[in-house]
């Protein structure tokens, strides 16, 4: 996070020039057009297939793609591509997202991709090429005087998308690690050293769950808080709220862990099990083992259940110590993710 004392930069739109919007081609491609919401079904087929191929541990579902396509930040008419061919199937597909709040940091997040069939064609590179002139464009009409990040993620499995990245002008900037923990093994006994009581979440804490959260993740590698609509998605689709605890110390949201439960993941991880999509402890209550004590609750939870694993993801240089808050509670690094930008 940048200093008080900082000076401020000058505006994005004095910093980004406008580029012209790259017009994509390729003999395959029939036409190049923007997403509509009819296209949903298309959409999440290409999705699939792509997690299938690159991470078939976890995959998209329907109803996240219909949320991605539905947020009002989202301009389908200009922040959309899809590559067809000619007998109409989807071949690729591109979304440019910027999330609403921007307190230190305007970030284009470069989504999508190409549907395996279609790939070392060169589809690929046109699409890119479409998404970094229209974020370009986005930062450029931008007054914020912080940062601008083009932002896109690989993961380790498929190395040919870190490779177009790199091509494309990004930067290697984070490592991520998926992080498993066996239910059969032993539960570390942990409690909080100060009174905090562990309730399950409902739709009642989520104003101040929103606000924990985002406060939590204020000092995070590119984070920012997350609009409304964004928290709407974090605690709907596969979210499950009797797996999802809350540390209240007193009236005060101290801490949160958040749970996902997406069974059409668990046959291409091999395990059944659940996702923790969200660890949040807020400053003034860290260093009192609640994140661990969320954990446990998580743990013993889905232990109660019968299933084999719980999965979470972290930031390899998280400045809160989160990898070896894991790895104390017994999970273990199974895949990676890079995360690549290009900085304005």
């Amino acid at each position: 996070m940048s200093s008080p004392d900082a000076v401020p930069l000058p505006p994005l739109s004095a910093r980004v020039s406008r580029p012209a919007l790259h017009r994509p081609q390729h003999p395959e491609i029939a036409e190049w057009r923007p997403v509509t919401p009819d296209d949903a079904a298309a959409v999440h087929e290409v999705y699939r297939a792509i997690a299938v191929q690159d991470h078939p541990n976890y995959v998209t579902t329907r109803e996240e793609v219909d949320e991605e396509l539905g947020f009002s930040f989202i301009d389908l008419e200009t922040d959309s591509l899809l590559a067809v061919t000619a007998d109409g199937r989807v071949a690729a597909v591109g979304i440019v997202m910027e999330p609403p709040r921007q307190e230190t940091l305007v970030r284009e997040f470069m989504n999508g991709g190409v549907h395996p069939e279609f790939r070392r064609r060169g589809i690929g590179r046109e699409l890119l090429a479409w998404q970094r002139t229209r974020g370009e464009q986005k930062l450029s009409g931008s007054e914020k005087q912080v940062p601008g990040w083009l932002v896109g993620y690989a993961d380790d499995r498929a190395p040919d998308r870190a490779r177009l990245l790199l091509a494309g002008g990004f930067e290697v900037a984070r490592y991520f690690r998926t992080m498993e923990r066996d239910l059969g093994d032993p539960i570390p006994e942990v409690v909080p050293t100060m009174d905090v009581e562990i309730v399950s979440y409902t739709a009642d804490h989520a104003e101040a769950v929103h606000a924990a959260r985002d406060d939590a993740f204020r000092d995070h590698w590119g984070s920012q808080p997350l609009s409304d609509e964004q928290f709407a998605g974090l605690v709907s689709g596969v979210f499950v709220p009797e797996l999802s605890f809350i540390a209240l110390a007193g009236d005060k949201v101290a801490g949160v862990l958040l749970t996902d439960v997406n069974e059409d993941d668990w046959p291409g991880q091999g395990f059944t099990g659940a996702y923790v999509s969200t660890v949040a402890v807020t400053r003034p209550f860290r260093g009192r083992r609640i994140a661990p004590t969320l954990l446990r609750a998580v743990l013993e939870a889905c232990a109660a259940r019968g299933w084999d694993k719980v999965v979470l993801d972290v930031d390899a240089e998280n400045p809160t110590g989160a990898l070896g808050l894991y790895t104390g509670m017994g999970f273990v690094s199974t895949q990676a993710e890079t995360g690549l930008v290009r900085v304005y």
